[in-house]
C-alpha cells in the first residue's frame, strides 16, 4: 500500500484484492458497486461494453458514510443515471420516462455536471464581486450614517441646550427681580437693629415693617410672573420644544430605521386617501377643506362619523390612522353601513374609550336564556355586542396603559382587526385583535365621538345597541397645544357638512383651531 497518500483524506481500498493485499482504489464502477485498484480496472478500461455501459467515478467508500450502494434508484432498483434539474436529485430511466419526473428537465449526469459547474463558478465570481463591492459600499454607507446621526445629534444637543438656557435665564431674572426685595428688607432689619435712639427707631419702624411685609410675600420658587412677558415665553417654549422634539423623534427614528428597516418602512407609510362623509357630520361639528379633520365648533353632541375612500391592496388589508382629542370619547372600528346612524341592529367591531376605560367591542350572535329580565324569552336568538375591557386608568401603575391618543387601524379582510397604539412617529404597541365572524359585506370605518363625562356608561341591548350616558357633565373649555384654555361656542345648533356652515370652530388666541379628530 502506497505511504504518499494524503493523510487528511480517507483512503478507498479496492475491493477485489485479497486482505492480505489491499491497494488503494482507483475508480468506482456505479453499475457494479465497486471500487477497483488500477490492476483491477483495466477490464473495465479495454472492454468497449463495459466502457460504454458501465460509468465510472472517483473512488467512493463502500462503507460508513459512503455512497455505494446508494447508486441504485430505492425505488426501481435500477442504476442512477440522470440528474433532475427541478428536484436537484439523481434518477434512474424509469423515473426520468415513466414518473413524476418525466416532464422535468433531465440531464446526464456528465452534461449536469458540466451546466452545474459553470453556474457555481459564475454565481462564485459573482459573489465575489459582489463581496468586493459590499465592503467599498459598506464604509460609505457607514461614513453615512455616521455623520447622519451626528448631524441629528448635535442639532439635539444644541436645542435642549437653548432651551435650557432660555428658561433658566428668564427666571433668574424674574427670581433676581425679587430678590430686591428681600434685601432691602434685610437692610432695613439690620438699621433698625442699630438704632439706639427710640424716638428715630419708631419713626423708621413703619417702613421697616412694610419692607418686612414684602420680603414675606416674595415666593422665590414661582417662575415668572403672571403678564404678557410670562405668556410669551412660554409661547417661545412651546414653539421651540415641538421642534426639539421633532429633532428627537428623527433621531430615534433613524436608529430605529438603522436596526429594523422592515419594521420602520411598514410604520412610516405613506398616508392614506380616507376622508370623513361629510353627510354624517352632526351639531358642534365642522370639517377642514380635504375633510380630513373634525374641528369642534360648539357643543358637541354624540355622533357617527363614516370615514370613505377605501381602496383594495395587494394583500387585501386596509389601513387607516387616526388621532382623538383628549377631551372626547370616543369608538372607532367597522360598522354595518345602512344601521351606523344609532348603531344598531347591526354588525360593530371596534375599540371603545369611556369612562377612563378602553374597551373592544364585537357583534355575535347570542342565545339569550333570561340573561336580560325585561322582554327576555328563553331560547330566542338575536344580535348582541359583547364588550371586554382592556385597561382601567387609575388603577395599579403596573397595570396602567395611557389612553390612546393616536391610533392604527388594521383590517386583514375578512376576518381581523387590529387596533395599535402609536407612540411618536416611530414606535407602535399593540392594543387587540379582533376576530370578526361576519360576513357582512356593508362593513366600513367609522368612528364616534362625544365629549368626556364625569360618569358615563355602556349600554348595551339584545338588538343592538347605544353609547349612552348617566348625568353627562359637557366639559365648557378646551386647552389649546400653546397652553390656554378657552371657552368654546355654546350654541348648540350649529351644524356642519350637510346640515349648514359654521363660520368658524372654536379657535385659540394662537390661531389653533380646536380638532376632535383627524385622519393622517
Amino acid at each position: 500500500m502506497s505511504d504518499n497518500l494524503p493523510k487528511d483524506r480517507q483512503v478507498v481500498y479496492c475491493d477485489m484484492c485479497t486482505e492480505d493485499n489491499k491497494q488503494p482504489a482507483q475508480k468506482t464502477c456505479m453499475k457494479c458497486d465497486i471500487s477497483m485498484c488500477v490492476q483491477h480496472l483495466q477490464a473495465h478500461l479495454t472492454t468497449p461494453v463495459l466502457l460504454q455501459t458501465h460509468p465510472l467515478t472517483e473512488p467512493i467508500a463502500s462503507g460508513n458514510g459512503g455512497l455505494v450502494g446508494t447508486t441504485k434508484c430505492p425505488q426501481h432498483g435500477k442504476l442512477l443515471e440522470y440528474y433532475c434539474l427541478d428536484d436537484f436529485t439523481c434518477v434512474c430511466v424509469s423515473c426520468a420516462i415513466e414518473d413524476q419526473h418525466r416532464l422535468h428537465n433531465m440531464k446526464t449526469f456528465s452534461t449536469a455536471h458540466k451546466e452545474l459547474l459553470e453556474k457555481v463558478q459564475a454565481e462564485q465570481q459573482a459573489l465575489l464581486a459582489k463581496a468586493d463591492g459590499a465592503n467599498t459600499s459598506l464604509e460609505k454607507w457607514e461614513k453615512n450614517e455616521r455623520e447622519k446621526l451626528g448631524r441629528f445629534s448635535v442639532h439635539l444637543i444644541e436645542a435642549v441646550t437653548n432651551l435650557r438656557d432660555l428658561a433658566l435665564t428668564r427666571v433668574q431674572s424674574s427670581v433676581s427681580a425679587r430678590m430686591v426685595s428681600v434685601k432691602t428688607s434685610k437692610s432695613s432689619l439690620q438699621a433698625a437693629k442699630s438704632e439706639e435712639d427710640a424716638f428715630r427707631f419708631l419713626q423708621m419702624y413703619s417702613q421697616v415693617h412694610q419692607d418686612l411685609e414684602n420680603a414675606k410675600a416674595v415666593d422665590l420658587r414661582k417662575g415668572l410672573e403672571p403678564g404678557s412677558d410670562r405668556d410669551k415665553l412660554v409661547q417661545e417654549i412651546t414653539q421651540r420644544g415641538e421642534k426639539m422634539m421633532e429633532q428627537a423623534s428623527n433621531f430615534w427614528g433613524s436608529l430605529l430605521t438603522l436596526v429594523d428597516p422592515e419594521t420602520q418602512q411598514e410604520i412610516s407609510a405613506v398616508r392614506s386617501n380616507l376622508y370623513f362623509d361629510s353627510k354624517t357630520l352632526g351639531p358642534g361639528m365642522m370639517l377642514s377643506k380635504d375633510r380630513r379633520k373634525v374641528f369642534n365648533s360648539g357643543q358637541l353632541e354624540k355622533k357617527i362619523l363614516l370615514i370613505q375612500g377605501m381602496s383594495s391592496t395587494v394583500n387585501n388589508s386596509y389601513r387607516w390612522r387616526i388621532s382623538l382629542s383628549k377631551d372626547c370619547e370616543w369608538t372607532i372600528g367597522l360598522c354595518d353601513k345602512k344601521c351606523a346612524i344609532y348603531l344598531q341592529r347591526g354588525d360593530i367591531f371596534g375599540l371603545c374609550w369611556k369612562g377612563k376605560k378602553l374597551s373592544s367591542l364585537t357583534t355575535k350572535d347570542l342565545k339569550v336564556e333570561n340573561t336580560v329580565p325585561m322582554q327576555s324569552n328563553q331560547g330566542a336568538t338575536g344580535r348582541r355586542v359583547s364588550t371586554q375591557v382592556n385597561s382601567h386608568c387609575g388603577e395599579d401603575v403596573g397595570e396602567q396603559i395611557v389612553r390612546p391618543e393616536k391610533v392604527e387601524v388594521i383590517w386583514s379582510c375578512p376576518n381581523s382587526l387590529s387596533f395599535y397604539n402609536l407612540i411618536g412617529q416611530y414606535q407602535r404597541r399593540k392594543i387587540v385583535t379582533l376576530t370578526i365572524g361576519s360576513t357582512n359585506q356593508d362593513l366600513t370605518p367609522f368612528v364616534c365621538l362625544e365629549m368626556e363625562s364625569q360618569y358615563s356608561t355602556v349600554d348595551f341591548f339584545e338588538d343592538g345597541y347605544a353609547l349612552g350616558s348617566h348625568a353627562q357633565q359637557q366639559q365648557q373649555q378646551w386647552k389649546c397645544s400653546c397652553g390656554r384654555v378657552n371657552v368654546r361656542n355654546q350654541n348648540p345648533y350649529f351644524y356642519g357638512g350637510g346640515y349648514g356652515q359654521m363660520s368658524s370652530p372654536n379657535t385659540c388666541a394662537c390661531g389653533k383651531a380646536e380638532v376632535l379628530c383627524e385622519l393622517f
